[in-house]
């Protein structure tokens, strides 16, 4: 059995000499464009291609990550990049939009793809897909359980990636949008704001409700060996070096020999991250959400303080060069502070100097940094300034191809519901399409020889879910070819890949998980043969006015799902409108097949802006109804609020005016 790939982070030029020294096989890190850690120093095109050198001495490989979705306006600089990387030795593009797929395999065949985890396969339907569209490797879901991805190895020849260590989300990655609503700044464009590590507000008391424990599968190596994974990865472009080099340390360790896991174990303790889950590949995840977000790790309270010295309680051995951080039990703000000078005074009792302005009695206080080991900051070889860019006549030639003026129909309204009570109040002379999507077990209760059914299969599309656990494609598999014998042939997939669980004859259309944010994702649907595609919830009008496509349907009228997950919520908290954030905005939860889904209580509404729209050759519109009460006067009242471009409230226009960073 081949050895697996250990594969680590890399966010600067220190942390890749950690990871070289530490034991990495691969590396990934990003330019300073289309990546999704924006925040981590990230390289300049010279930086890369001075690392490339110095990890070609090393035998290491080098994955560049160009994992965010594309704007239209943005296709130029994505070309140039592009053309860039073609001429140099990257080992492979991590990535996550279809357009960035398509000018790939269409323009610079030689590039190496794999598919971020940002792309949403989690099961063997999905493996099928990318490896028949020519992915190299699939970067798994980190929801899926030991079986699932024993399952998953055993079916396809497709080299198979997998986080082992690093920070969790709550939501699927991919397909949380509750940065981007509450700020414009999307997680899928590399600006997360990490609304699940904030306080919320439930039964009037202020908790973490979704802040995860950071993963740890230390001591599944040996099982996931077994299991075929060609890959194992630890999160942390945002880390420090000496996080990189400890945990690179002890997972070389422990694949080179599973007898040292309990010796990995304590290198790992001072990994200076959070507390630790196993999650789903472990088995267990009912301690894995967090009332304790902070990373680093807990020594002690502030005895005493003074603006130089403080006094904590603790056990752990401290030294000059050390890094606390320093967490005030008032304000909820964090400084992190280099100690000077340490002072036992007594037993577990330490003297602390540095400079403490503010501090305060009570404060927690977390090591935050060892900073034992030093790395170099500097490639040996003189960077040299790089340019970027693609000759402009080559560049043009591919714009001018892309995406195709869309010629403006006749006006049509689509619906979704996700309640069978919609049907008896629905008009179906008033819509052009119906998108349902129910929960797996109301399906048996769909009346599919109902004569006003029967009456409108062609108005009707049957909508898959976005997660299909591995166990359950074959349940999808029957349903889709069981209602196909009805007369319903039209499928809304929620991932492209499942493509491969309908049958061949039917018609594909794809919803708002599918991004189409540019006219190349747009072209490689229509060569996928989609009939229908419902542009991103989280777009912005100014993205949509410059694609050359307006063929897709306009989402005016929705409840983004703002966290996705296979987490439930702490079973004390109510459904309802549950909880609230620190602006004063409601949210609800509610389990649909054992899936968390988070929305606001208030919609998003932009039927206002229909006449615009209009005006721009949009002609397609969606009133998403999945989490409203089923009402007559409510549907209609929508519908001719949209036939007249007007407004409703209390509603918010979400990313529609404002820009989606």
């Amino acid at each position: 059995m081949a050895k697996p790939e250990l594969l680590l982070p890399v966010g600067n030029t220190e942390s890749f000499f950690a990871a070289a020294e530490g034991g990495a096989d691969a590396v990934y890190l990003g330019l300073r464009q289309f990546n999704a850690r924006n925040r981590a120093d990230n390289f300049t095109p010279g930086q890369f291609l001075a690392l490339l050198r110095e990890a070609k001495k090393r035998d290491i490989k080098v994955y560049l990550t160009l994992n965010t979705v594309i704007k239209n306006r943005e296709l130029p600089e994505l070309l140039d990049i592009l053309h860039f990387l073609s001429g140099t030795t990257v080992s492979a593009l991590i990535i996550q939009d279809w357009g960035i797929y398509y000018f790939v395999k269409k323009h610079f065949p030689n590039l190496i793809l794999h598919a971020s985890t940002q792309m949403g396969f989690h099961n063997s339907a999905g493996t099928s897909f990318a490896r028949k569209v020519g992915f190299e490797r699939v970067i798994l879901a980190r929801e899926l359980t030991m079986s699932e991805l024993q399952s998953i190895s055993t079916h396809d020849h497709i080299h198979l990636e997998m986080f082992v260590h690093g920070a969790l989300c709550y939501s699927f990655s991919g397909m949380c949008l509750f940065s981007s609503y509450i700020g414009g700044m999307g997680a899928n464009r590399g600006f997360c704001t990490q609304p699940c590590r904030r306080v919320f507000e439930v039964n009037n008391e202020k908790k973490y409700l979704f802040s995860l424990k950071d993963n740890e599968l230390i001591n599944s190596i040996p099982e996931l060996i077994k299991a075929g994974i060609t890959s194992f990865k630890v999160e942390g472009r945002m880390k420090s070096a000496e996080y990189v080099y400890r945990v690179a340390k002890a997972y070389r360790m422990v694949i080179d020999d599973p007898e040292k896991t309990e010796e990995a174990g304590k290198l790992l303790q001072y990994d200076m991250g959070r507390q630790k889950t196993s999650y789903f590949a472990g088995g267990d995840v009912r301690n894995a959400l967090s009332g304790f977000p902070d990373t680093g790790l807990f020594i002690g309270t502030v005895m005493e303080s003074s603006s130089a010295a403080i006094k904590v309680e603790t056990s752990h051995p401290l030294k000059t060069g050390n890094r606390i951080r320093i967490h005030s039990s008032l304000t909820d703000e964090r400084k992190v502070i280099k100690i000077k000078t340490v002072q036992v005074e007594g037993k577990n009792m330490v003297i602390i100097t540095s400079s403490f302005p503010g501090v305060r009695k009570g404060d927690r206080v977390f090591l935050a940094g060892l900073r034992d080991k030093k790395f170099p900051n500097k490639f040996d070889t003189k960077e040299k300034p790089v340019t970027v860019r693609m000759p402009e006549d080559t560049k043009k030639a591919i714009l001018n191809k892309t995406g195709k003026l869309s010629k403006p129909g006749k006006e049509q309204i689509f619906l979704r519901i996700g309640d069978l009570k919609w049907l008896r109040k629905i008009r179906f002379h008033e819509i052009d399409g119906l998108i349902i999507n129910l929960p797996k077990g109301d399906w048996k209760k769909l009346d599919t020889s109902a004569h006003f059914l029967k009456k409108n299969t062609g108005k009707i599309w049957i909508e898959l879910p976005s997660f299909i656990p591995e166990k359950e494609i074959s349940y999808y598999q029957t349903f889709t070819h069981d209602i196909l014998k009805h007369g319903f042939n039209q499928f809304m997939l929620s991932h492209l890949s499942q493509i491969v669980i309908i049958p061949p004859n039917a018609l594909c259309s794809t919803n708002e998980n599918v991004y189409t944010f540019n006219d190349v994702a747009i072209m490689f649907l229509n060569e996928q043969n989609i009939k229908n595609y419902i542009y991103p919830f989280e777009n912005d009008f100014e993205n949509l006015d410059q694609l050359k496509q307006h063929d897709g349907i306009v989402p005016l009228y929705f409840y983004p799902r703002l966290f996705y997950s296979r987490m439930l919520v702490s079973p004390d908290t109510p459904s309802g409108n549950d909880f609230i954030d620190d602006r004063g905005e409601h949210f609800r939860r509610f389990v649909r097949d054992g899936m968390t889904i988070v929305v606001s209580d208030t919609p998003v509404s932009l039927l206002q802006y229909k006449s615009k729209l209009t005006s721009k050759g949009f002609r397609k519109f969606l009133i998403d109804l999945s989490f409203e009460k089923p009402s007559g006067n409510i549907l209609q009242k929508l519908i001719k609020r949209l036939k007249h471009s007007e407004q409703v409230q209390p509603s918010t226009n979400f990313n529609f005016v404002r820009e989606l960073k």
